[in-house]
């Protein structure tokens, strides 16, 4: 995986408003290389960026190893696009599949 500063941009295909499969009010919004999803930022140092499997992967992640733990739990950590085009979000508490969002 390659890793890129917060400010380089997401990948193109995850740019964009998505919404929540199963709940449609609940959204992820990426631009450029800002993340905001259900409501909050996600407040991260860098990104890993790579395939695995057909799949892209993007990682974010924090300099700070005594807050990975908190950083973990409190924000979407891995950002997934299968090889199929499912959009996945999850961090080591849950998970959502996201969709593009209809304007």
């Amino acid at each position: 995986m390659e890793r890129f500063a917060r400010d380089v941009p997401f990948p193109n295909g995850m740019q964009g408003r998505w919404t929540d499969v199963e709940d449609p009010a609940s959204q992820m919004i990426i631009q450029g290389g800002e993340v905001t999803c259900f409501g909050k930022r996600v407040d991260y140092d860098y990104k890993l960026v790579g395939t695995n499997s057909g799949a892209l992967i993007v990682s974010l992640k924090i300099d700070d190893e005594e807050r990975e733990d908190t950083f973990q739990r409190a924000n979407i950590t891995e950002l997934v696009i299968t090889p199929e085009g499912q959009f996945h979000a999850y961090n080591v508490n849950f998970a959502s599949q996201f969709e593009r969002a209809s304007d």
